[in-house]
């Protein structure tokens, strides 16, 4: 069984997905993930100290991500348009979770947003070694992810094996040029 403090955060996390940061109040966090409030305050001093365990979260699964993003024997832009598809994973959920506050103009999420998407784009352009191809291929992945995240139930947007190798193949049309 996971931790107080792992169920804290992610009953946090599942708040702000289906309810946005509003809801995400401290005692609405501590009766979702079963604590008393002062059991929630004993881990979590306040909702900001949540927001950065939340980040760590993110920063720690995007960090794994990445090694194996630039790892992948069919490459970094391969590997981040193949994987750019909501599979409603840890990672999944602790970026979904971390855009809802940057949405909602929290700055230290905003902060951390915004220095891993930067990692990302850093990694594929290490690769491709032209930063507009590194950006051209990452807004193509951020589209899927936006298109699974956010349509997963209309199943005419639903990707096939074939339209992702389709895009793959865009994705090998431009890369060479850069390498």
């Amino acid at each position: 069984m996971a931790s107080s403090r792992e169920r804290i955060l992610d009953s946090f996390e599942r708040i702000l997905i289906d309810e946005g940061e509003r809801a995400a109040t401290v005692e609405a966090v501590a009766t979702a993930a079963d604590v008393s409030k002062g059991g929630l305050l004993y881990h979590f001093p306040s909702k900001e100290a949540m927001v950065e365990a939340l980040g760590d979260r993110l920063q720690g699964l995007v960090g794994e991500d990445l090694a194996r993003m630039t790892q992948d024997p069919e490459g970094a832009a391969r590997y981040y348009v193949r994987t750019s598809v909501y599979e409603d994973s840890p990672l999944d959920r602790a970026l979904v979770a971390m855009a809802r506050l940057a949405q909602q103009g929290h700055a230290r999420a905003q902060e951390r947003f915004s220095a891993l998407e930067d990692a990302w784009l850093g990694a594929l352009e290490e690769e491709l070694g032209n930063r507009a191809i590194a950006r051209a291929v990452k807004l193509m992945g951020d589209g899927l992810y936006y298109d699974a995240a956010f349509f997963a139930g209309d199943s005419a947007r639903k990707q096939t094996p074939q339209d992702m190798e389709e895009l793959l193949l865009l994705v090998d049309a431009i890369a060479p040029h850069w390498k």
